[in-house]
């Protein structure tokens, strides 16, 4: 089995048994590649009065996928860090009539490597994320991110 879907497949678990919101949203990790991450849920348990995606359960979607991508990304280095959004800005675009399909990425290149070498080397450390809900003209809603990550003692 591929290491990033088993990757993918272990995150959804632990998400879906720690967070019950993540539950109740019916949350999906679809896709990891090691730069990029995918979460989707599906509409109906998470539709507001308008019938269309609640605002709260896009800024959950997109908050998971980022903070999934960093935890994913650490794990890879053999770091075991508590990660946790210290900044972020949510932008909503569009309305969403169908399942939530969202990505996160890295802002930059290389920033994984340098918050891992922050980590053996300080104890802690930070990287910015962005994070997008698909919509059907452009991106339906945006999350860009600062996670930050501190070694578990």
């Amino acid at each position: 089995m591929d290491k990033h879907i088993s990757a993918a497949a272990i995150l959804e678990a632990e998400i879906l048994e720690r967070i019950p919101l993540a539950d109740a949203m019916d949350l999906k990790v679809p896709r990891y590649t090691g730069d990029e991450i995918e979460m989707t849920a599906p509409l109906a348990p998470n539709v507001n009065d308008k019938g269309c995606a609640f605002g709260g359960s896009m800024a959950s979607l997109l908050t998971l996928a980022g903070w999934g991508l960093v935890e994913l990304g650490l794990r890879a280095q053999g770091l075991e860090c508590d990660i946790y959004v210290g900044d972020s800005q949510l932008r909503y675009h569009e309305p969403v009539w169908g399942e939530l399909r969202g990505t996160a990425r890295f802002v930059k290149q290389g920033v994984l490597a340098a918050l891992a070498a922050s980590l053996r080397e300080r104890g802690k450390g930070h990287l910015d994320v962005v994070c997008e809900i698909a919509g059907e003209r452009r991106a339906a809603a945006t999350l860009t991110a600062r996670f930050f990550a501190r070694l578990r003692k």
